[in-house]
């Protein structure tokens, strides 16, 4: 057990079992301590600044390292670089801050660099409502960095949730060697609920796997094994197309299809592994709403108030939204009538949904910076089915 284990293990002790009222945004910071993040660089801004704010903190106090850099393209070219010294690293930012480590993300996935970058989502475009939430990223997560490659992205819709899937993004990162995005929203990120930590023994942590040998380090294996400078390997780290060696080779065709196709296959082989949704009053539903994050919290009530004026109406909520689940909607699309899809956006999901079912697909979207209500969703719902 490496020191810093030892004190984080016996710092986050003090939690165990204790319910606590905090945000969002706190809440997935704890998660990250939960996982074993020992590093964290960012700079501030609305309204993910929380997050850094609860990791300048507690990082020092489980002899971790907090650095705040100059931007946030600074921001996660530190936390790769950490990572590949052997730190657990994460960084926080939102709509223009994200715009801005699209570069970098793309390194990363190229890379193979394990780490999890939390976009607590606000308005825009550009400067947009600073402070209002929304849900305007949903494809910049998954397009946003050039070139071909695919994407793991969660999206909490509790306090809670920000908790618990920290800890999964973190252990997702570490098993397919990828960037992993918590996709929260401003809604979600400053909401205030009660959540209760477990103890640290009881929280399930994905380890690096690390060479053992001359094992090849960017091939070799869908999923291979990394090695950290320091440990005495010869390693060329780059984000260019490079051979199995990780030695650059931007020349050969061949060996840029077998890079890119086998990053992207390591996420889409596995995406049956990786997907996490959640269902409800779906057994006998003529109709749907697929919503995720803040929005479904009104689409679950809105849901609710339709099924008790006896209307066949269900619920899938996306936990996963990239790689997104396409089986699932499939099916959901194969034996409903109409999908209906509230987000905080123009409309972006529901384009998405749209490419695998033959059903109607009813967008309700809202932005603004104002989420919806139940009464908005339900009179969308009431007029349809």
């Amino acid at each position: 057990m490496k020191r810093n284990d030892r004190i984080r293990r016996e710092y986050l002790s003090r939690f165990a079992n204790r319910s606590y009222f905090m945000q969002g945004d706190e809440s997935v910071a704890y998660g990250s301590l939960y996982a074993g993040c020992d590093f964290f660089a960012g700079y501030p801004i609305t309204p993910a600044s929380e997050v850094a704010e609860v990791m300048s903190a507690e990082l020092p106090r489980v002899d971790g390292y907090y650095i705040q850099m100059e931007d946030e393209l600074a921001s996660l070219s530190a936390v790769i670089g950490a990572v590949w010294a052997g730190a657990k690293a994460m960084t926080a930012t939102s709509g223009p801050g994200f715009s801005l480590m699209q570069e970098n993300i793309g390194y990363a996935v190229m890379t193979e660099t394990p780490c999890v970058i939390v976009n607590v989502q606000r308005s825009g475009p550009s400067t947009g409502q600073a402070t209002k939430p929304a849900q305007g990223d949903i494809m910049q997560a998954r397009w946003g960095t050039h070139g071909d490659h695919e994407i793991i992205a969660l999206a909490p819709n509790s306090v809670q949730e920000c908790f618990d899937l920290a800890i999964e993004a973190f252990n997702l990162s570490e098993e397919y060697r990828t960037p992993v995005i918590i996709l929260m929203d401003g809604e979600v990120g400053h909401m205030r609920e009660k959540i209760t930590m477990p103890p640290v023994d009881k929280v399930k942590i994905r380890e690096r796997k690390l060479t053992t040998g001359d094992e090849l380090l960017f091939g070799g294996e869908l999923i291979p094994p990394m090695a950290e400078f320091g440990i005495g390997r010869f390693i060329h780290v780059t984000g260019s197309t490079h051979k199995e060696s990780g030695i650059r080779d931007v020349e050969s065709q061949q060996a840029h299809h077998t890079l890119v196709t086998r990053l992207c296959k390591k996420i889409a082989d596995n995406r049956d592994r990786i997907i996490r949704f959640e269902e409800s009053c779906l057994e006998d539903a003529d109709f749907a709403v697929v919503s995720y994050g803040a929005t479904a919290r009104p689409a679950a009530g809105a849901v609710l108030r339709a099924r008790s004026e006896d209307k066949k109406v269900g619920m899938l909520r996306l936990i996963t939204i990239w790689p997104f689940p396409e089986s699932k909607v499939r099916e959901l699309g194969a034996r409903v009538r109409k999908i209906f899809v509230p987000e905080m956006n123009l409309g972006q999901l529901s384009r998405e949904v749209e490419r695998f079912v033959g059903c109607e697909v009813v967008s309700i979207p809202k932005i603004g910076g104002i989420a919806h209500t139940i009464d908005e969703i339900y009179s969308a719902l009431k007029g349809e089915v």
